[in-house]
């Protein structure tokens, strides 16, 4: 039987969602990739038990997550149902929904249809009465947000979701989901954009408005899907994402123009003392604009390395110039 580390809440800083009552780890796991059907049932295990006995209580999926969509969660279930079912009132789990998951017209988009019917899929994969959280994926051009919202709402006064969020929004539209939620008194706890050094479109608006709104944020592939980690230092490796025939990391994005400032602040993170990733973590960590960082990992020992990083999260004015005069 599994006993989780006693010392577990000892090492992890949690910070306050916005202005809501919960409390996230600075660091969340996200299973994007790495526990779906195609991936080892003892190595997601293995992660798992790591992140939570160092601390990590969130743990971020989506209906579509594996591949084949779906898988992501049901490894989920089977994990808490083998190790986790004793600590679920100290687990915040999230799922989304609004990315393609089955065929037909209700099977993607931002339909109360589609969100509803998509949350119901999930809990019965993991196992749940309830999630924690549960995600607007992306915004529909083509659905009044209003609908979307209203099933957002819904998933909270069903007793299915405590809390719900948004991903990706833009500014206007997350300002505009601010106010319908707020109308129908289900608030919106979470954003989670895409965030990270070679990524900084949330500065351009998004931030201000959740500082505003008292809004959190879950920044998703802090590390540029492994970008700003050792592992394209040299090149493009053999065996890696960008190696791989892949809709997300492509051999052409990792550019030598990139490498180059990897490079750069890979310099930088050694004078810290941190691994790039570390730093990477940090960096996105700074000045508590983001309430916790999402990472994806493959094996234990990238998220004990990836914990690490809160044990310096201060930055000198002269190290944040060089990595601005880097990225520029």
């Amino acid at each position: 039987m599994y006993q989780a580390n006693e010392n577990r809440y000892q090492e992890m800083k949690y910070n306050r969602c916005g202005r809501s009552g919960l409390l996230l780890p600075a660091i969340s796991l996200g299973l994007w990739h790495n526990f779906g059907g195609v991936d080892t049932f003892e190595n997601g295990r293995a992660m798992i038990r790591t992140a939570f006995d160092l601390g990590i209580t969130h743990f971020d999926l989506a209906n579509n997550y594996g591949p084949p969509p779906g898988s992501a969660e049901e490894m989920f279930g089977r994990l808490l149902k083998a190790d986790l079912a004793p600590y679920r009132d100290e687990l915040i789990i999230s799922t989304k929904a609004g990315h393609r998951m089955w065929p037909g017209p209700y099977g993607e988009w931002g339909s109360r249809k589609n969100l509803l019917s998509s949350l119901d899929q999930s809990l019965k994969r993991m196992g749940l009465d309830y999630v924690d959280i549960f995600y607007s994926h992306r915004f529909d051009p083509n659905t009044p947000l209003e609908e979307t919202m209203a099933a957002l709402d819904q998933a909270v006064r069903s007793g299915k979701a405590l809390y719900v969020g948004i991903s990706q929004y833009t500014p206007e539209k997350t300002e505009e989901a601010i106010r319908i939620l707020t109308e129908l008194g289900t608030p919106l706890l979470i954003h989670q954009p895409v965030y990270s050094m070679l990524n900084r479109w949330i500065e351009n608006g998004l931030q201000d408005v959740l500082k505003e709104r008292g809004v959190g944020s879950i920044a998703f592939c802090p590390l540029a899907q492994g970008l700003l980690t050792n592992k394209y230092l040299g090149g493009i490796p053999e065996g890696s994402r960008a190696a791989k025939p892949s809709t997300f990391l492509k051999e052409s994005d990792v550019t030598e123009e990139k490498i180059t400032k990897v490079r750069q602040l890979n310099e930088i993170a050694a004078q810290r003392g941190q691994s790039l990733a570390q730093m990477s973590l940090a960096w996105v960590l700074r000045e508590e604009r983001v309430t916790t960082a999402l990472i994806g990992a493959s094996r234990p020992s990238q998220i004990v390395e990836n914990v690490a990083a809160l044990s310096n999260l201060s930055f000198s004015s002269e190290e944040l110039a060089a990595i601005d005069h880097i990225l520029a």
